[in-house]
């Protein structure tokens, strides 16, 4: 790196431009220098001016020089913009964007770092110019960058290739899912249809199963009605037998007594046994009608 901080292939192109740029400036400086010259050539052929010949004439001269002065700075403007044009130019061939900051051209320590670069090229050392240095215009780009630039656009073209193949996998993944959408919803659909089936018949079941069940409460509540009935009926039968017993017994209590007092009369005994046999039988048979209407422990 050198003083202006650049390599020494930029450096030397410093150079030229300040080489171009001081023969500018001697130029016009020589041009300024004629326009005096020509002033006392062509006016000062006299002794003594008045105030109005001198100020006409120094008019006339500060005309002259701010047209030249003037046209010179513009030229150096455009002269400006041709190399930061060549300059922008050869970074577009490699895709580069250059940014500038205006602010740093009014930069003092800058400028006199400028300076003494100047002065140490061209006017310490008088150094003289070198042919290797001189270029007119910025060198093209070199063989090695063009095979760079070459590697670069094949390998974004092979990158190209890859993407391209990556977007037919994705497109034919993408046809195949819309494809499987498309079965799972018509599946889907087929489904909602036989839920749809299963749901009418599953309520066609349930209201013959209500229908079923009604008819099964209405029997059960009839045949409840004829238990019940019925029980009253055996209970009120019971009843009755319970009396039959009661008075039955009450007979034999009876019979009893009077087998006892005529115990002594043999007829009389052999008809009582007679009566009494009769009674236990009728009784057995009572007992056997009661024991069927009894509740069971």
């Amino acid at each position: 790196m050198a003083e202006l901080g650049l390599n020494e292939h930029h450096q030397n192109e410093v150079i030229n431009y300040m080489r171009f740029a001081r023969f500018k400036r001697s130029l016009c400086l020589k041009t300024v220098d004629s326009c005096f010259q020509n002033l006392k050539d062509s006016r000062l052929v006299e002794e003594t001016f008045t105030v109005d010949e001198v100020t006409d004439m120094l008019d006339g001269l500060q005309t002259v020089v701010h047209s030249e002065v003037e046209s010179e700075l513009i030229n150096t403007t455009y002269t400006n913009v041709l190399v930061l044009r060549q300059i922008f130019s050869q970074a577009e061939k490699w895709y580069l964007k250059l940014q500038t900051d205006v602010s740093e051209l009014e930069n003092r320590e800058l400028l006199e770092q400028v300076a003494e670069f100047e002065k140490s090229e061209f006017i310490s050392s008088n150094k003289k110019p070198s042919t290797d240095l001189i270029r007119p215009k910025l060198a093209p780009l070199n063989e090695g960058g063009t095979e760079l630039l070459n590697k670069t656009v094949a390998s974004l073209q092979e990158e190209n290739e890859k993407l391209k193949t990556r977007l037919k996998t994705v497109e034919t993944q993408a046809t195949a899912a819309l494809d499987e959408k498309t079965k799972i919803e018509k599946l889907l659909k087929d489904l909602q249809m036989i839920q749809g089936d299963q749901k009418t018949n599953a309520n066609q079941d349930i209201a013959e199963l209500e229908n079923k069940v009604a008819a099964l409460k209405c029997q059960f509540e009839k045949t409840l009605s004829d238990s019940t009935a019925n029980q009253k009926f055996l209970e009120e039968d019971l009843v009755t037998t319970k009396h039959d017993l009661l008075k039955v017994r009450d007979q034999l209590s009876t019979a009893e007594k009077e087998l006892e007092k005529k115990f002594q009369q043999t007829a009389a005994y052999r008809n009582m046994k007679e009566i009494l046999t009769k009674k236990n039988e009728q009784i057995k048979d009572l007992r056997k009608k009661l024991s069927k209407y009894e509740p069971d422990d």
